[in-house]
């Protein structure tokens, strides 16, 4: 199939683009598009208007300012997988990067398009829960800062308003010594994960956990922190994780079933995929440590 008819805007500026937005009815943004032309071939979403903004080059800045790193909401997936910055600073992302797609995807798909496409499977959604990133979004009314723990609306569903568009993603990364880990299930290298797990650990120089991040993501309509197993590891010996303890506590989170899985079959995943996590971040943690 081949979509249906529609008028094609092609804004330069973030003032054009929230001019159209506010002008147009059932327009539909255009980024790196490896999600939306499916959808549009397919004709599961068919809009009047699609608003290409490829040629905003505000939108695809990267940046570090002061203690925080800002990335533009068309920043390819290709640029922040080999970026030094990110590397350096947040080396999660880049973990979970290399799971996202093939490598001729990334090169056009964007992060700013995967955070508000929001599939449930998506690597990077998931690493802006675990590094409670915040979104900067603006339209005609102006800016406004959401947070990740408000970002996520319900299915495939953003907290953007019909006239609004995300601007930037803004992340601060952790300071001092921390180790990190990411796994996730597929079937094949590159496609859509089952359940993925990251996590984040952060310890004193004896050794204690004194700050912990977990998520879990393909399991429900969104990513999912798990705060109640974060405040366990707190005040732990890093060397002595509850690892059992973890994995249950990701298996008591909520799962959906599809066509693929069961809920069941999810909950057994999320337990190991979080245990590989979890082990992945100790690991490092300890070459961290003099």
């Amino acid at each position: 199939m081949k979509a249906a008819p529609f008028h094609f805007h092609q804004p330069a500026t973030l003032a054009e683009l929230a001019g159209l937005l506010t002008s147009l009815s059932n327009a539909r943004i255009l980024a790196g598009g490896q999600s939306l032309v499916a959808m549009l071939n397919l004709r599961l979403v068919t809009p009047d208007h699609l608003v290409d903004i490829n040629k905003i080059a505000d939108l695809a800045t990267l940046r570090q300012t002061g203690g925080t790193i800002e990335i533009g909401a068309m920043v390819r997936q290709h640029t922040l997988l080999h970026a030094p910055l990110i590397a350096q600073h947040l080396p999660v992302l880049v973990e979970a990067l290399g799971h996202v797609g093939h490598m001729q995807t990334r090169s056009r798909g964007t992060i700013g398009g995967s955070c508000c496409h929001l599939d449930p499977s998506a690597e990077l959604p998931a690493m802006c829960a675990l590094l409670d990133a915040a979104f900067t979004v603006n339209g005609a009314r102006g800016r406004r800062i959401v947070p990740a723990s408000d970002w996520f609306a319900g299915l495939m569903q953003a907290a953007l308003a019909e006239d609004e568009f995300l601007e930037s993603i803004s992340i601060t990364p952790w300071s001092g010594k921390h180790g990190y880990g990411f796994a996730e299930y597929a079937r094949r290298h590159g496609d859509y994960a089952i359940v993925g797990a990251g996590a984040l650990l952060e310890a004193d120089g004896e050794g204690t956990i004194k700050r912990a991040a977990l998520v879990l993501f393909g399991c429900d309509t969104a990513p999912q922190r798990l705060p109640q197993a974060e405040a366990a590891l707190v005040g732990t010996r890093a060397a002595n994780i509850d690892f059992a303890g973890l994995a249950a506590a990701a298996r008591a989170q909520e799962m959906m079933s599809d066509a693929q899985v069961t809920a069941a079959y999810r909950a057994r995943l999320a337990g190991i995929m979080m245990h590989r996590a979890v082990k992945a971040a100790q690991g490092r943690l300890n070459k961290e440590r003099p």
